[in-house]
Order: C-alpha cells, then sequence, then structure tokens
C-alpha cells in the first residue's frame, strides 16, 4: 500500500489524485444502493419502493452517525502522519478502533428499538410500515459493519491512499448487485434480501481493507494502543461527537420533510423516493472532494503550509463548481429515463410518481454546484481539527429545511417541499464559507507569532 504525503506539490494534482479513486468507489458505492431499489421497485413494485424511501432520513440518521465518528476518528491521524509523528498515529489508530466497536454496537441496539416509535414519529402509512420494519432491522444490525468500515477507509486516506477503498467498494458492489438477483429477484426475499445483500457488501469491503492495512506497518498498533488513552480518546470523541451531532441534525430536518411527504400517498413517496435514491450519485464528486480536501488540509496544517490550504480549497471549490455544473447537465438530460427506470405497478400511479421525481431532481440538478461548495469547506475546516462550525451548520441546515417545508408548499404548492432541501445547502454554506476564511486567517497569525527557528 502507498502512502501519500500531500504537503508537497501541486495542490490540484494531489486532491484530484485522492479524489478520483474516491470518486470511483463512490459510484459503486451508489451503483448498488441504485440497484437495491431499482430492483426492489421493479420485482416488488411502488409499495416496496416508497417503504424504502419512507425511512430513508432514519436510516441516514443512524449512518450518517456512525460514519460521522469515524470520520471524526481519523482527523488526528492525518494531522499525525502530516507531522510524521508515527507514536501517535498509531495510538490514534488503536483508540479509534476501540471506541468504534463501543459505538457501532450501541448505535445497532438503538437502532433496532427505535424502529417503531420512528414509524408513528414520521407518520409512515401503515401500508407500508411492515416491509420497512424488516429492512430496517437487518441494516441496523449492520451498523458495526458499516463503522469499520468507514474507519479503515479513513486510516487509509489520512495516509493519502484513496486507491485501495476504491477496491474494495468495487468488489462490495460486484458482491451487492449479484446477491440483490439472487435473493430479491430469483428467490423473492423482498427487501430482507435487499437489506442482508447490502450487509454482506458492507463486510466484504471492511475485510479487503483491513487485508491492506495488515502490509503498513506505520499504523499496526501495539496491544497498548487499543486501551482507551484519555488524552487521544477524548480529543477523538472531541472531534468526532459534532460531526455525528451534525449528520443527526441535518437527518432531523429531513425527518421532518420525510413525515410531511407521507402524509402524501404512496405515489408521492415513492416519486420522492426515486429521486432520493439519485441524490448519492448527484453528490458523488462532492463527498469525494470534502474526503480529499480534509486530507489535505489535516496534513498541511500539521506541516504549518497554511498557504498550501489555501491555494488547495480554492482549487477544489473550483474543481467543485465546474463538476457540479457537469453533472446537473446530465441529469437534464436524462434524469427522466433514469428515475423512470425505478417505478413499475399500475400505470396512472407510476406516472404520478414520475412526474413527482423529475421536478424534485430538475430542482435539485440547476443548485448543484451550492452543494459541491457546502462539501468543499465544510471538510477544510473539519480536516483543520474544527468541527463546531460544521456542526453548527448543520443546525443552520435544519432550521433552514423544516422552514422552507412549513412555508413553501403554502406559497407555490408541493414543489415547495423539493426547494426545502436546496434551501438548507444555501444556509450552511452561509456559516462554512465565512467560517473557513475566519480560521484559516486565525491559524496563519498564530503561526506568525510562533518564534522562528534559530
Amino acid at each position: 500500500m502507498k502512502t501519500r504525503n500531500m504537503t508537497e506539490g501541486s495542490p490540484l494534482r494531489l486532491i484530484l489524485a485522492v479524489a478520483f479513486p474516491l470518486m470511483l468507489g463512490n459510484v459503486f458505492q451508489q451503483l448498488y444502493t441504485v440497484v437495491d431499489a431499482q430492483v426492489v421497485g421493479a420485482v416488488e413494485g411502488v409499495s416496496a419502493l416508497a417503504a424504502l424511501g419512507a425511512s430513508d432520513w432514519y436510516l441516514w440518521l443512524f449512518t450518517g452517525m456512525v460514519q460521522g465518528f469515524a470520520q471524526g476518528f481519523s482527523i488526528p491521524m492525518a494531522q499525525a502522519f502530516g507531522a510524521n509523528d508515527i507514536r501517535a498515529l498509531k495510538r490514534s489508530v488503536g483508540n479509534a478502533a476501540t471506541l468504534t466497536l463501543i459505538v457501532g454496537v450501541l448505535s445497532a441496539v438503538l437502532g433496532v428499538l427505535s424502529i417503531a416509535p420512528a414509524h408513528e414519529l414520521m407518520q409512515m402509512p401503515a401500508e407500508i410500515r411492515p416491509i420497512s420494519r424488516q429492512y430496517l432491522t437487518v441494516i441496523f444490525a449492520g451498523l458495526p459493519v458499516l463503522m469499520s468500515y468507514n474507519l479503515l477507509g479513513g486510516i487509509l486516506r489520512s495516509l493519502g491512499d484513496g486507491k485501495t477503498p476504491l477496491y474494495a467498494m468495487v468488489v462490495a458492489s460486484l458482491v451487492n448487485i449479484a446477491l440483490d438477483i439472487v435473493f430479491v429477484a430469483l428467490l423473492h426475499t423482498g427487501v430482507i434480501g435487499a437489506a442482508v445483500a447490502t450487509v454482506i457488501a458492507q463486510l466484504v469491503s471492511c475485510l479487503f481493507c483491513l487485508g491492506r492495512l495488515r502490509s503498513q506497518p506505520i499504523v499496526h498498533p501495539g496491544r497498548e494502543d487499543f486501551r482507551l488513552c484519555g488524552a487521544a480518546a477524548g480529543r477523538q470523541m472531541k472531534l468526532s461527537i459534532p460531526i455525528a451531532a451534525q449528520n443527526v441534525i441535518i437527518a432531523a430536518g429531513g425527518m421532518f420533510v420525510q413525515s410531511i411527504v407521507n402524509g402524501m400517498g404512496v405515489a408521492f413517496i415513492a416519486g420522492y423516493t426515486a429521486t432520493n435514491k439519485l441524490y448519492g450519485v448527484l453528490e458523488i464528486a462532492a463527498v469525494s472532494y470534502g474526503y480529499a480536501v480534509s486530507t489535505y488540509a489535516g496534513q498541511n496544517l500539521g506541516a504549518g503550509k497554511t498557504d498550501r490550504i489555501r491555494r488547495g480549497v480554492h482549487a477544489a471549490a473550483l474543481a467543485g463548481i465546474v463538476t457540479a455544473v457537469a453533472i446537473g447537465g446530465v441529469m437534464f438530460l436524462l434524469g427522466r429515463p433514469i428515475v423512470g427506470s425505478f417505478l413499475s405497478g399500475e400505470a396512472g400511479q407510476v406516472e404520478e410518481a414520475l412526474q413527482v421525481a423529475v421536478e424534485y431532481l430538475y430542482v435539485m440538478a440547476a443548485l448543484l454546484p451550492v452543494l459541491y461548495l457546502l462539501y468543499v469547506y465544510r471538510a477544510t475546516l473539519q480536516g483543520m481539527g474544527n468541527t463546531f462550525l460544521p456542526m453548527m451548520s448543520g443546525f443552520v441546515e435544519l432550521i433552514m429545511r423544516v422552514g422552507a417545508a412549513m412555508v413553501l408548499p403554502g406559497l407555490i404548492g408541493y414543489p415547495g417541499l423539493f426547494w426545502a432541501e436546496v434551501c438548507a445547502w444555501v444556509g450552511a454554506d452561509f456559516v462554512l464559507l465565512p467560517g473557513y476564511y475566519h480560521m484559516i486567517r486565525k491559524a496563519e497569525l498564530s503561526l506568525q507569532s510562533q518564534p522562528k527557528p534559530e
């Protein structure tokens, strides 16, 4: 496994070198998410697809939470690697492994126990609750596996290795698609089969990353490193809790909007779900730029090179805008047949769902550059060790998403629910961009005040 030092060389080239493998990996990750929905929708019908979508935001509450913890655990690793502090790197890896086991198991138990109350809270239609409960139970039981994969991927990325997570996701995606076809299309196990296929695929990606990490001596923690160290574990939790909380806050706003959607009928839910399943495809490159720039900012902060952080962030922001415009254009050209592939059943119901899906997709595609800037600047702040401002941006997202969902439908009809999502992106950017420029200036002044070596 090859590590990558991002403190020397062209910022854009380094960021793209990490981001592109991540994009390909995320393409495969989203591919099997999309295939899950397509197979379930095509084989089981609109109601089954609606059952998956009606609990999307609640599922994201837990998956986003464990991903946030794993992401926060890996921030000190990138900074330690940039500062060439191998002892601190191993301690961070060992403590993160122990914390991941604890948080993953607790999240799984809480997730399974909370399904029924969540269905009530979100006003899910009674006819699709049993299907949703079956799916969520299996996925929540697999949360420790998902969190372990995210941690292992974070360790690899903190060392500048974006290729191994890519290979792991390619293998996992192929496994998931094959199992979807076998379990759902051939054996007719319904949403349970789709959920089991997803968990098995995540386990495969987890084992793949673990196998590669075993060949990298600098991240092999000793037995003593797995015992929680107050200082190291405390710092990791301090960084992780705001990221996890940020994702939970965002999910809370999404659940509020989903509760409104759930009251608009199965066809509307199915159309809304079809586009939400493409949400991950729209943000693939944004997520990848975010992970890359987070590692880049962390390593360069550890090396005391704030000028490189500035140049890298500007380059990533420009690349993000260009990418978002290109993806948005493709969605305007091909979006209708793509979302139509998710839907089957009675013709009138399918047409109603398709109209909802297309309108929602066009709104998001038009404002996609706003989302890409959100990912770049949020990840930069997190990579520099500031997880508070990203958490506050999550609060603003919550306020904007909920406020727009309450007000806009009364003014412009049901499309107001679609605009609630992009309003949340705009609100977050108003926090993150000024926050980044304030923090980078503060870091520069701090370095200037330090005594220069003789």
